[in-house]
């Protein structure tokens, strides 16, 4: 038998590698959708149904929880039984949550359209594994530019999820948003059917292992800084994206420019990504994280301006582009941390810390908007930015630093 036929990666994953990526890119533009919306929506319907304007934003944190909650039965799924199976469980919470929220509205249950978020979630957090199944898909050094791939779906998700929501917001009245919570639930479906074509191998024997303790992986400095940086990315693109549509409406502004505002900013989270691998590849890893907590810095320097429109779509938009480089970054350090039998493992912890800290920044953001306005939480944004940097600073550039994988 020769060595092309003997090589499991060759006959499974490499040999359908580009019909892959494309796959998860697409299911990426689909299900990226279903969680713009949700952000689009859930302040405003929380804040129509909530019993106080404190809790106009728990919707939304309850989602993030949920994502926290999942990742760790995620991986697990997919450990056991295929990325793919993982994939299918969480479409299948993609339709679950788009149903109960239309029955929340119908209702006027605020804490039915809460616990509507928890398989919303689940959802969100199976979709971002994607970007980790698509660096199975490649050979190594191809690895982050598979995974920018993927994540540049989410250009398509930045335009479908407003669209979507400006189309049917109003179409069946007087419960505003009922229909679109229907149309994310068809959407959710959609991604279902273009995930059964991904064709992963299930686990190996070899991947089944645990490999190490995660205590031994988790204490790796370069593995520290890595979620550091990819939670700082991702908690702060989550508190501030949070409270932007409440922020906008408080302020006077139209539905429809939040949901242009909220547009920009998904276009921009995503539409990096077409050159953000090979960035990477060429000045490593942790000079993109590098770049992308300058930008979010900016991107709360521009809020703290003033409150007219540009200077929210400005804000948004560095923001979305800051989040791009700063998780995929994180991401792309990640994958330098584990051993291949310890991959499922070590990235469902990293995305279970990464969705549980934001859990606590969307619990936080509401209140503070509420009480304190949009400014204190631009504010507050610069204090974990200064953490991951001086960390980044430290450990980031130094692959001494790291244990040896």
């Amino acid at each position: 038998m020769s060595q092309a036929d003997t090589t499991p990666y060759a006959q499974g994953l490499y040999a359908h590698g580009t019909a892959n990526v494309l796959r998860l890119a697409t299911a990426q533009a689909l299900a990226g959708a279903n969680a713009v919306v949700v952000y689009a929506t859930g302040a405003i319907v929380g804040n129509t149904l909530a019993p106080s304007p404190a809790l106009a934003t728990l919707p939304l944190s309850v989602f993030v929880v949920g994502m926290a909650v999942c990742t760790i039965p995620a991986g697990a799924i997919a450990r056991r039984h295929g990325r793919r199976a993982a994939f299918l469980a969480g479409t299948g919470c993609g339709v679950l949550v788009g149903l109960l929220s239309a029955l929340a509205v119908i209702l006027g249950s605020f804490w039915l359209f809460c616990a509507a978020m928890i398989p919303g979630g689940a959802y969100a957090a199976v979709v971002l594994s994607f970007r980790f199944a698509a660096t199975d898909c490649v050979e190594p050094e191809r690895r982050p530019r598979a995974m920018s791939a993927v994540m540049a779906g989410g250009v398509f998700a930045g335009v479908i999820g407003p669209q979507l929501v400006t189309v049917t917001m109003d179409v069946w009245p007087p419960h505003l948003f009922l229909a679109t919570f229907l149309a994310q639930a068809a959407v959710a479906a959609l991604s279902a059917l273009v995930l059964v074509g991904v064709r992963l191998p299930m686990p190996t024997a070899a991947e089944s292992a645990r490999g190490r303790p995660l205590g031994v992986i988790a204490r790796q400095p370069r593995f520290v800084t890595a979620v550091l940086c990819g939670v700082v990315s991702y908690l702060l693109m989550n508190f501030i994206m949070t409270a932007a549509p409440l922020a906008m409406r408080l302020c006077g502004l139209s539905q429809e420019v939040s949901n242009l505002g909220l547009q920009w900013h998904v276009i921009a989270m995503y539409a990096p990504s077409f050159v953000t691998g090979r960035l990477a590849e060429r000045f490593g890893a942790s000079r993109i994280v590098f770049a992308g907590l300058g930008l979010i810095a900016a991107s709360a320097v521009v809020g703290l301006g003033g409150v007219d429109v540009m200077h929210f779509w400005v804000s948004l938009i560095l923001l979305g582009v800051g989040w791009n480089f700063g998780f995929l970054g994180a991401s792309a350090l990640v994958l330098e941390c584990h051993r291949p039998e310890e991959k499922t493992q070590v990235q469902s912890l990293n995305d279970f810390i990464v969705f549980g800290t934001m859990a606590l920044g969307s619990f936080a953001s509401g209140g503070l908007l509420a009480a304190f306005g949009w400014d204190t939480v631009l504010w507050v944004s610069f204090v974990p930015l200064a953490a991951a940097i001086a960390a980044l600073a430290v450990t980031g550039s130094s692959r001494a630093a790291s244990a040896t994988v």
